[in-house]
């Protein structure tokens, strides 16, 4: 292993070269150092030319920052990630067909790491089918230079699978905390695990160059080994950031390293407003030993109001990124978390969450249409991604999704617990047809899972024959203020009901007793009879 600078890592790479790039969103475990680098050099030299980025989750603070480096034309020639919209300079290249441009679900890119580790073929799994990542729809492309062949549908067992082939490297830029005189790296301050060790791993496996960017620097064998995430046979060679930040918002937070554990109440709450109301619908979905997904957008909100119920010890929140319990982090810093049970690495939680382990994910949504399908990818010229959406979506037994019926300067309020329309959003969010397809209406029948669409002032599930309307908030007609603002007409439950009215006053909910007095979740037949014979059903 060899100490260099940054500007000398950006040197070892060549024209053409494939980069793949660790960390997640706004700058956790992001080798910022190395990319800003690399930008500098392009931008001094005209070198080097032609690259493809790869990174699992989209890295940058959607301004300049991250991935956003590479985003000049004649520096980049392929984009390859779960999200394009941390990097705004990125989005234009891959709108304006300047560059190849693929989001794959987040999971498939985690997983894949893996895969190409060990040297296996590829990744065959179910997550994407009938979404646009198919290839019988858009195969996850994002530009029309983007060539097709990425992704393939397969047959085996009888059934229909997707395989998607490994990603080339030639570097990989990685980040950790410490790096001792051998190379090993230990990443004690990080607010996520990522896929550190695989993508090392994979790297190595075909004769690529391994750089990990770290904060300082340790004397060999002082290093707890139980600590090591990236050993140093596997590191080439560590450029010394000293000034690294654990994300591009935060300095260094000891809780998000779990070093500590805030007091509940440290937890700021939601403001009072249509992103709360939507949050607390959702809530009334949980249930004790309930393990949840909570993703970007609206749903993040979740945690706050978790907490501020007096529910986050009853329930199991996790994110995408490996926390297991606690709060994940909202606004600019989410895909950590404080207070967590457990961190674990990105490949790992995926295979949990593709195997059925979420019991209800709240996740957020920008267009629906009549069947019940979901797009959060890409509307026009602006293109987002796809995150870990597909992965959570398609495989959680209950899936709550939340979004203002319409956007754009929406302006609505509540007056003495009835719902008032002050200024109807300008966008409609539930349309007649979807540009691509995050979540399959489809898939979610033949899976039998329960799905529900939160607004501010309706909650609407997939039916037998496309979305029903089945609550309304206090005070609103359903045909007026409902439909009248739908691309299409929804059928409307017989039982219409209406919604809460606890969601719609300030204060908390009070929800607590109700929630913690229903049926304990279990994973096993085996577990609830025990708890039943020996516990009365109680934990």
């Amino acid at each position: 292993m060899e100490k260099i600078t940054a500007d000398e890592a950006a040197r070892l790479v060549e024209d053409g070269d494939a980069i793949l790039i660790s960390g997640s969103g706004g700058g956790h475990a992001v080798p910022e150092a190395l990319l800003a680098a690399v930008e500098r050099r392009f931008l001094a030299e005209g070198r080097p030319r032609a690259l493809t980025s790869i990174s699992v989750v989209g890295v940058g603070d959607r301004i300049s920052l991250g991935a956003d480096h590479l985003g000049h034309e004649g520096l980049l020639k392929r984009a390859i990630t779960s999200a394009l919209v941390d990097s705004p300079r990125l989005v234009k290249l891959a709108a304006e067909d300047r560059i190849e441009a693929y989001t794959l679900p987040q999971g498939v890119l985690s997983q894949l790491m893996r895969d190409m580790a060990a040297g296996r073929p590829g990744l065959i799994t179910k997550t994407g089918l009938h979404s646009f990542v198919d290839p019988r729809q858009q195969g996850a492309r994002q530009s029309p230079r983007t060539p097709p062949g990425f992704v393939e549908v397969l047959s085996l067992a009888g059934e229909e699978w997707l395989f998607f082939r490994p990603v080339p490297v030639d570097v990989a830029f990685l980040r950790g905390t410490t790096a001792d005189e051998d190379g090993n790296v230990t990443m004690e301050q990080e607010a996520v695990l990522g896929e550190m060790l695989a993508m090392a791993q994979a790297a190595r496996r075909v004769g690529g160059i391994v750089v990990v960017q770290v904060k300082r620097m340790a004397r060999r064998n002082t290093l707890p080994p139980k600590q090591v995430r990236i050993p140093g046979i596997l590191v080439d060679f560590v450029v010394v950031e000293p000034h690294q930040r654990q994300t591009y918002a935060t300095d260094y937070d000891p809780s998000y390293a779990g070093e500590l554990r805030v007091p509940v109440d440290a937890i700021r709450p939601l403001p009072f407003g249509p992103r709360k109301v939507i949050v607390r619908r959702g809530a009334l979905e949980l249930f004790p030993g309930a393990v949840c997904n909570l993703g970007a957008g609206v749903s993040t909100g979740l945690s706050t109001v978790a907490a501020e119920e007096g529910l986050l010890e009853a329930v199991h929140l996790t994110n995408e990124q490996g926390i297991i319990g606690g709060a994940p982090i909202t606004g600019r810093d989410s895909g950590g978390g404080q207070n967590f049970a457990a961190m674990i690495e990105q490949p790992a939680q995926f295979d949990f969450y593709d195997g059925g382990g979420l019991d209800v994910a709240f996740l957020s949504f920008a267009e629906v249409d009549a069947q019940g399908n979901v797009n959060v990818s890409r509307f026009g010229e602006r293109i987002i991604g796809v995150g870990g959406f597909i992965n959570i979506a398609q495989n959680a037994r209950t899936v709550v999704f939340g979004g203002t019926l319409t956007a754009g300067d929406l302006d609505v309020g509540w007056e003495g617990g009835r719902t008032v329309i002050r200024r109807e959003g300008r966008h409609r969010k539930f349309v007649p047809a979807l540009e691509q397809i995050c979540y399959s209406a489809r898939i979610g029948r033949e899976r039998g899972q329960k799905v529900l669409f939160v607004t501010e002032r309706a909650v609407f599930r997939i039916g037998a024959d496309g979305l029903e309307l089945v609550e309304i908030a206090p005070g609103l007609d359903p045909g007026r203020d409902v439909i009248a603002h739908m691309g299409f007409r929804p059928a409307v439950a017989r039982d219409l009901a209406t919604m809460d009215a606890r969601i719609f006053a300030p204060g908390t909910m009070g929800i607590a007793p109700e929630i913690l007095a229903r049926p304990r979740g279990y994973r096993s037949e085996r577990v609830a009879k025990w708890h039943a014979v020996h516990r009365g059903g109680a934990r």
